[in-house]
């Protein structure tokens, strides 16, 4: 007979403050100019929240040409290349950029190191938005690795005149493997001022790597895209728990908790606080017992939204 069955939460969790501004942008343009309102690419990997946009007058579209000209188009927190800011202002479209400002930092940072004449690697997952917004913000001169492997594979121009840039959702353990293998072949390398991982991302992996040995199995609430959720994912499993991701409370197998007493929740950065409250009572119907919120870094980040979009009320369809 299992004992009675603890919950502990893992904090800090969910919405970043990048995440909370670019919902925050979508809704105030549906509010201030009706819908449909636009937006290129998912706003954040997270299937409730595109849903729940979606329900709102929302259009997600993946190429600027499905966007009617004189429309307005938000572009997601992932950011985006300057061959589709390019395209934007040549057709006209009114665009509010939610790209997250911890990213739009690394945008810049390429384009300094691209002005100094560097080469530029940087360390992301092939395909995955952010990376080729990033990538996009040169026309040359750019190199993607993601595993130590690819760093052994790579040449380069000039291997003195290089820097690199990482992914903002990452995992932080694996980037400094691949940060030591990119100075060992790369003594000169120069590295950004400060590291590209964003806080929202590091808290949460660390906020993990604190809950995962007081527990035996840590469900992540997460949709299948997002990079930071994954991450999660793995680092519960490097500290030796099984560790699973659910978009939400329905996808749950009971059979995860069969002989499991403790379990830790957590969720990435892009998953809303109704999702892991589901769980929450999902697991309770399963046994769970008690749920006790573990201490973590508080975050009070906020950043501001662009010009343009007026401090009204949002408008709740």
């Amino acid at each position: 007979m299992d004992m009675d069955k603890e919950l502990l939460l893992a904090q800090p969790r969910g919405f970043c403050a990048g995440v909370d501004r670019a919902i925050e942008i979508v809704e105030r343009a549906l509010t201030q100019f009706g819908a449909p309102i636009y937006v290129r690419h998912e706003i954040v990997h997270n299937a409730y929240v595109v849903e729940d946009l979606r329900n709102k007058g929302a259009i997600f579209i993946e190429e600027l040409a499905d966007v009617p000209t004189g429309n307005t188009v938000v572009f997601s927190a992932h950011g985006v290349s300057k061959a589709i800011q390019a395209e934007a202002k040549l057709r006209g479209l009114t665009v509010f950029d939610a790209t997250c400002p911890l990213v739009t930092k690394v945008h810049i940072e390429v384009a300094k190191m691209r002005r100094e004449g560097r080469e530029i690697i940087m360390i992301g997952h092939d395909g995955h938005p952010e990376v080729e917004g990033t990538m996009g913000q040169a026309e040359q001169g750019m190199y993607l690795v993601e595993t130590v492997a690819d760093v052994e594979n790579i040449a380069v121009n000039d291997p003195n005149n290089l820097a690199y840039v990482s992914q903002t959702t990452l995992s932080v353990d694996d980037t400094a493997d691949v940060i030591e293998a990119l100075k060992r072949k790369f003594p000169n390398i120069a590295e950004p001022k400060k590291g590209d991982i964003c806080y929202a991302t590091t808290n949460r992996q660390e906020a993990v790597k604190f809950m995962a040995p007081q527990v035996e199995v840590v469900i992540v609430v997460g949709s299948p895209n997002s990079s930071n959720s994954n991450r999660l994912r793995e680092v519960a499993e490097k500290k030796g728990c099984s560790a699973y991701m659910v978009d939400n409370a329905s996808q749950i197998d009971p059979a995860w908790l069969i002989g499991k007493n403790r379990i830790g929740v957590t969720a990435g950065a892009s998953a809303p606080e109704i999702l892991v409250q589901a769980v929450v009572d999902r697991l309770k119907q399963l046994g769970v017992k008690s749920v006790r919120p573990l201490s973590g870094v508080e975050e009070n980040v906020t950043f501001p939204l662009p010009k343009g979009l007026s401090g009204l009320p949002i408008t709740s369809a």
